[in-house]
């Protein structure tokens, strides 16, 4: 199965999106959004972005 986001209303009236793999595990969320149509944007941001991203280990 494949991943998908949900997008939903928090406790505090905020919305916010979850990134779940295929098995059900949240691999990432994302901010509180001022309304449904902003978390939606932050989802389409999130797949633009990690479309081409590398990954880059970072030393302390």
């Amino acid at each position: 199965m494949a991943g998908k986001f949900e997008v939903y209303e928090d406790k505090a009236g905020k919305f916010r999106f979850r990134l779940k793999a295929g098995n059900g595990q949240v691999v990432a969320s994302g901010e509180a959004y001022e309304s449904k149509s902003a978390a939606l944007k932050g989802c389409e941001a999130v797949q633009r972005a990690a479309e081409d991203a590398t990954i880059v280990e970072v030393d302390k």
